[in-house]
């Protein structure tokens, strides 16, 4: 499928929403334009940051192995009584 775009007086562009979300782009995202084999590629730039540190903090800290896996294993009971809820 092929979309294009129309470079304003300033050289900007508006990126097609399919190609917004195919690529994952939200409004204040930063892209680059890379070529690489006579191609010119636009792609998001990407951090060097782990993707799920902005995760980081939102469940309690575990002290132990054990202490995890009982915390796993009660949320699949609670998983499995939802389930049953829904069913009747």
């Amino acid at each position: 499928m092929k979309y294009s775009s129309t470079i304003s007086s300033k050289g900007q562009v508006t990126v097609p929403q399919e190609i917004r979300n195919r690529i994952g782009l939200s409004a204040g995202d930063r892209v680059e334009f890379v070529i690489e084999n006579g191609q010119t590629l636009i792609r998001p730039v990407r951090g060097e940051l782990n993707p799920f540190e902005k995760y980081k903090g939102v469940l309690k800290s575990f002290r132990s192995r054990k202490e995890i896996n009982a915390w796993v294993s009660d949320m699949r009971d609670h998983e499995t009584r939802d389930r049953r809820k829904n069913r009747d």
